[in-house]
């Protein structure tokens, strides 16, 4: 058997675009607002019709009521179709288009009536409270069917009741009204409602336009979409309103920011106070892929406004990258050192083959000791005074760099820094970005040296690096620590002016300072002083007899460079040459 092809079941529901929905349910809200204003205005003027009808049957009673010549027929003349009530009663009735016109005596029996046949018959509603003085509007069933009725009491010239008028307007001609305008007001509810639906058009095809044609389906896909991006992608994401408000922040930019939830709908200031990231959220500060600091994370930022007058920013994270470019520069300048190095030692071995040719044995042998002896010495001299490996280890590296780059690294005899540090890493962050802004400050000078001093004060650490550079203005020592300023030109691997931005960012994160001034016979001083730097010891151990002196050219211990001599004075034993010091 051929399998058989399904049958299509016909579905009714709402279509699925957007402008079709939007259009079929606000023609449907207008519709129904249309029939619900219809029904409001019927149901008052049906009741107002009534009332208008029964008011004129009072009316035409009350005038009726008021010819004293009626009331002296009715006492004087029996009741009969030719009477003379009968006849006035009908010119009346004719007269006024009324149903009806009756004419009673105080027994209800009628003294005049549309149908001859009633006259002198009693009345078929109770004329009580009429007769009893009272003025009555009604509506009723009679002897010729339902009606709009007004009765008044019937006087004579003496003011006494002798009966009553009765005067019915016929209900099927106030119906008749009220259907009668049905028609107009169909026709205005209709027009209200045409009216209606070309609006509706009109803002569903903007609507179309606005959503490009997509269903509500569509919408909700992509909004989960959008939701599962914007939380998903390893970049932060803020979006601001026209007010300049925060309106969304994805998990990347909580993150790098360092902000919650709470920071919407609040301004860039408000929610990370003054500084060069908020300028940059705000839009104070215009260009591209720009660099900002956000604790010890190094930003870049770039901002797009919006249609709606808001604005877009997104963060990337290049912490890791500036760590890693920073590391291959100082790569780089070992690999610089190292075949400046191979060179050297070429030359040394070249030395030391012509010494052993030439049988001078003892002086191959001091030649021998003296290599091998500076390298030591240069790494037991500053591991005396920083007793923290990685500093220690950080600063003989930085000798090696600064050896090839023909400065003179010194570490100050005021130099003491135990073994109990607190955040090593950071405290490596400071002083190795001070020695490279200093190394890149000196080069290229006559004597150029660079000074490191590294002292604890209880459980405060104070880091100061001098130079002998050109050193920096006044009006510049703010401007120095302001993200993204620099007077070099940028490395190949990014952009320059994060190093000191980053040391002030430590430095006041452990409620301490970083400062520049002047120092001692020019240059560059930088200060950075870290409070509760360094642990808690029961007993610090014993501490080297420090000498008088400090700053560049003071007494210390040369790392790099040419012989070290005491300020002012001759060559010392103690304080040997360190051309080994290139390692």
């Amino acid at each position: 058997m051929s399998p058989t092809s399904p049958v299509r079941r016909l579905r009714l529901g709402l279509p699925r675009r957007m402008f079709s929905q939007v259009l079929l349910m606000q023609v449907a809200i207008a519709a129904g607002v249309a029939v619900l204003a219809t029904g409001l205005f019927l149901a008052p003027l049906g009741h107002q019709l009534d009332a208008e009808a029964m008011r004129r049957a009072l009316a035409i009673a009350q005038t009726t009521a008021a010819q004293p010549q009626i009331a002296e027929d009715l006492k004087s003349t029996p009741a009969t179709v030719d009477g003379p009530v009968q006849r006035e009663a009908e010119r009346i009735r004719k007269a006024s288009r009324a149903e009806y016109v009756v004419v009673m005596n105080m027994d209800g029996t009628r003294w005049s009536h549309r149908d001859p046949a009633q006259v002198g018959r009693p009345v078929s509603t109770d004329p009580k409270r009429a007769l009893g003085g009272h003025e009555v509007m009604e509506i009723d069933s009679g002897t010729l069917g339902r009606s709009a009725r007004g009765k008044v009491p019937l006087r004579d010239s003496h003011g006494e009741i002798i009966g009553a008028v009765s005067v019915g307007i016929e209900y099927n001609s106030v119906r008749a009204r009220l259907l009668h305008a049905i028609p107009g007001l169909l026709a205005y509810a209709g027009g209200a409602l045409a009216v209606g639906a070309l609006a509706a058009w009109l803002i569903s095809r903007r609507v179309q336009r606005q959503t490009r044609d997509l269903a509500f389906s569509d919408i909700s896909a992509l909004l989960a979409e959008r939701e599962a991006m914007l939380h998903g992608i390893r970049e932060g994401v803020v979006a601001l309103d026209r007010a300049g408000r925060i309106r969304l922040l994805n998990d990347e930019a909580q993150r790098l920011l360092d902000l919650g939830e709470e920071a919407v709908g609040e301004s860039p200031d408000q929610a990370l106070g003054e500084g060069r990231t908020a300028d940059v959220l705000a839009g104070r500060v215009t260009g591209t892929d720009l660099l900002t600091v956000r604790g010890q994370r190094v930003l870049v930022a770039n901002r797009m406004p919006t249609d709606d007058g808001g604005a877009v920013a997104t963060l990337r994270d290049r912490t890791e990258l500036e760590q890693l470019g920073r590391e291959l520069d100082s790569t780089r300048g070992l690999i610089d050192a190292l075949r400046a190095q191979d060179h050297e030692h070429a030359n040394r071995m070249h030395t030391l083959l012509g010494l052993l040719e030439l049988e001078m044995f003892d002086d191959a042998v001091e030649f021998i000791g003296e290599v091998v002896g500076d390298h030591r010495v240069t790494a037991e001299q500053v591991t005396e005074k920083i007793q923290d490996p990685l500093l220690a280890a950080l600063l003989v590296g930085k000798a090696t760099v600064a050896a090839e780059r023909a400065v003179a690294l010194w570490v100050s005899d005021r130099t003491w820094l135990p073994d109990r540090l607190v955040d090593p890493r950071g405290l490596v962050t400071v002083v190795g970005n001070l020695v490279d802004n200093a190394l890149d400050a000196v080069a290229g000078t006559p004597h150029a040296r660079v000074e490191v001093e590294l002292r604890a004060e209880g459980r405060t650490a104070v880091v100061r690096v001098s130079d002998t550079g050109p050193g920096i203005p006044a009006e510049r020592r703010e401007l120095v620590f302001a993200e993204g300023w620099s007077t070099k030109e940028p490395p190949p691997h990014g952009q320059r002016g994060i190093g000191l931005p980053l040391v002030r960012r430590l430095a006041e994160r452990q409620g301490g300072t970083a400062t520049v001034g002047d120092a001692d016979g020019g240059g560059a001083q930088f200060t950075v002083v870290l409070p509760e730097a360094l642990a808690e010891a029961e007993l610090d151990p014993a501490r080297p007899r420090v000498r008088a002196g400090h700053g560049v050219g003071g007494d210390g211990i040369a790392v790099s460079g040419a012989t070290v001599r005491e300020h002012g004075g001759a060559d010392r034993p103690e304080h040997r040459q360190v051309g080994a010091a290139r390692a």
